[in-house]
């Protein structure tokens, strides 16, 4: 499978031996058919991989999963799958006892609007569904496209037209979660008004990754393959990273993250063989 997507928080002294590392000619150089380029190096050198490791251990308490948080719960079923039929220990250094991840530093990644489109009004005209958005929400309809610029703000494109939806006071809360923009779509549009209760299984609603632009979600619902479309304002690492360390969970489909690793770039067997 693809590797885990980890981030942490940048360590000088890690940024200062991979840079070092790439003064010199890159293992791999390729361009990829969607035209991104991806150069790996290879650390070679077995001093310098002790003292990477050793920096980790010693300056890097904790992970953030970025992107793979099933992968991760996959790999970790799997390992304990494989210690069971070879009756080993998850620290007896089998190949199965580890997954594949990629660890970036914080300020070495881009966190991308994560947008959503719909198929239908559920049953309203666009009139009652701005209407009914109007509850929740401060409705201005702009004269141009409209990416939000800070939290609790939305892009809505519905009948060619875009919508600045700004979120009234009072409806949503200071939890973690509940501040999240999309925690106010879901519990404010999706749910009542759409009536889409479980985004990862309904069928009526999609996801278009914010490195494709605003032009994608107009060309979805110019199409007339989807009716409405939801720019949302990308979430931070600080708040990622103050949902990770209260113990609660990010909502499905919330961050986009850049870079991203060509598929089967890397690959890392199992076989304990």
């Amino acid at each position: 499978y693809e590797p885990v997507f980890f981030s942490y928080p940048r360590v000088e002294a890690i940024g200062r031996l991979v840079e070092l590392v790439k003064k010199g000619a890159p293992e791999y150089d390729i361009t990829t058919s969607d035209g991104i380029g991806h150069r790996v190096w290879l650390v070679k050198d077995g001093e310098m991989n002790d003292t990477i490791t050793r920096i980790f251990e010693e300056q890097v308490p904790k992970l953030y999963v970025a992107d793979g948080h099933h992968r991760t719960a996959a790999g970790a079923f799997t390992g304990q799958e494989l210690v069971k039929a070879r009756k080993g220990t998850l620290n007896d250094g089998k190949p199965g006892n580890y997954f594949l991840a990629v660890l970036f530093p914080d300020d070495q990644l881009e966190i991308l609007d994560y947008n959503r489109v719909v198929k239908d009004l559920n049953g309203f005209s666009e009139k009652e569904f701005l209407e009914r958005l109007s509850e929740n929400f401060i409705v201005e309809q702009k004269n141009a496209q409209f990416r939000p610029g800070a939290i609790h703000t939305f892009g809505m494109y519905l009948g060619q037209k875009w919508y600045r939806l700004t979120a009234k006071p009072g409806t949503y809360d200071d939890s973690p979660t509940g501040q999240l923009d999309v925690t106010i779509l879901t519990q404010k549009v999706l749910e009542p008004l759409l009536s889409i209760t479980d985004v990862r299984t309904d069928k009526r609603i999609d996801f278009v990754g914010g490195i494709r632009g605003l032009e994608e979600l107009e060309r979805r619902v110019n199409s007339g393959e989807m009716k409405v479309a939801f720019a949302l304002h990308p979430v931070s690492m600080h708040q990622i990273i103050t949902i990770a360390d209260a113990g609660l969970t990010m909502p499905p489909k919330v961050t986009w993250f850049e870079p991203k690793l060509a598929s089967g770039l890397f690959v890392y067997s199992l076989d304990d063989n």
